[in-house]
C-alpha cells in the first residue's frame, strides 16, 4: 500500500492545484519513484488511498499498467490519517483466505532501499504471527534530530539510547488495525507504541538514501540532486 491522503499543508502553495504525491522531482513524481521501487522488487499486487484531489492521482497513474503493476484506489471523503487509511483499505490488501502481512510506504519519501531485503521479513512475519510491524528506521534528520524509536538489535522500544527516525516503510499484521473501525481517523503511532510496549515490533536500520519530502525547499534540493545524477536539465 501506498499512502497518498495527505493535503501537505507545508507544501503550499504547490499543493494547492497538485496533490503532494504527484509533486515531480527529478522528471518523475514523488509517487512514481515508489511505484517502480515496488515494482521492481516483485511487489504487483498495489492499493493506494487517496483524499485531496484523488481523482488526479487516479487519472495520473491509471490501473498502474505502465509501471508493470496492478493498482486499486482507497478513497477517503474524509482524511482518514495513516491508522485510518491502512484500516479502510484492509478488505482490498487483505481476504478471509489470505490474511497476510502487507508492505506499506509514505509517498511523500524518496528512497532508494531494494525493497526485496524486505521479502524475508514478511515471509517470517506471515509463518511464526509474532510480530505485528517490522519498521524500517533511518538516522534522523535536522528537522527532526529527537528521532521517534530505539533500536536494539532488531527491536523496535520506545525509549533508549538509540534513537532512530522511522522512514514511513513498515510491515503490518492486519490484526494491528482490528480495533479500528471503517471510516474512523486514527494516527499511525499511537497504535505503534501500544504494539511496542507488548515487544511486538522488530525493525531494521537503512543507512542509504532516504528524505522526507515534507517542505518545497526539500523538494527543490532533491529535485537538483537526481537531475545532477541523470543529466537533466
Amino acid at each position: 500500500m501506498i499512502l497518498a491522503a495527505g493535503r501537505g499543508e507545508r507544501m503550499r502553495p504547490l499543493t494547492d492545484a497538485v496533490p503532494k504525491p504527484l509533486l515531480k522531482a527529478g522528471g518523475a513524481a514523488l509517487i512514481e519513484y515508489q511505484l517502480r521501487n515496488l515494482a521492481r522488487a516483485g511487489f504487483v499486487d498495489i492499493v493506494i488511498n487517496h483524499a485531496y484531489l484523488g481523482a488526479m492521482i487516479e487519472n495520473a497513474l491509471g490501473t498502474g499498467e505502465c509501471y508493470g503493476v496492478n493498482i486499486q484506489y482507497s478513497p477517503e471523503q474524509v482524511v482518514l490519517e495513516t491508522a485510518g487509511g491502512i484500516a479502510n483499505a484492509l478488505p482490498l490488501l487483505t481476504s478471509q483466505s489470505s490474511n497476510q502481512p502487507f508492505l506499506v510506504v509514505n509517498a511523500d519519501i524518496y528512497c532508494e532501499m531494494d525493497y526485496v531485503s524486505l521479502l524475508p521479513v514478511m515471509r517470517a512475519m506471515q509463518s511464526e504471527k509474532v510480530q505485528l510491524a517490522h519498521l524500517v528506521l533511518v538516522d534522523n534528520p535536522s528537522h527532526h534530530a529527537a528521532g521517534d524509536f530505539a533500536l536494539q538489535q532488531d527491536q523496535i522500544l520506545l525509549t533508549g539510547s538509540n534513537r532512530l527516525t522511522f522512514s514511513g516503510i513498515g510491515i503490518y499484521q492486519p490484526q494491528l488495525f482490528s480495533a479500528i473501525k471503517p471510516g474512523m481517523a486514527v494516527k499511525l503511532a499511537p497504535v505503534l507504541r501500544q504494539a511496542i510496549a507488548i515487544g511486538k515490533v522488530s525493525g531494521e536500520y537503512f543507512s542509504g538514501k532516504w528524505i522526507d519530502v515534507g517542505t518545497s525547499e526539500r523538494l527543490e534540493a532533491l529535485d537538483k540532486q537526481l537531475k545532477s545524477q541523470t543529466g537533466i536539465k
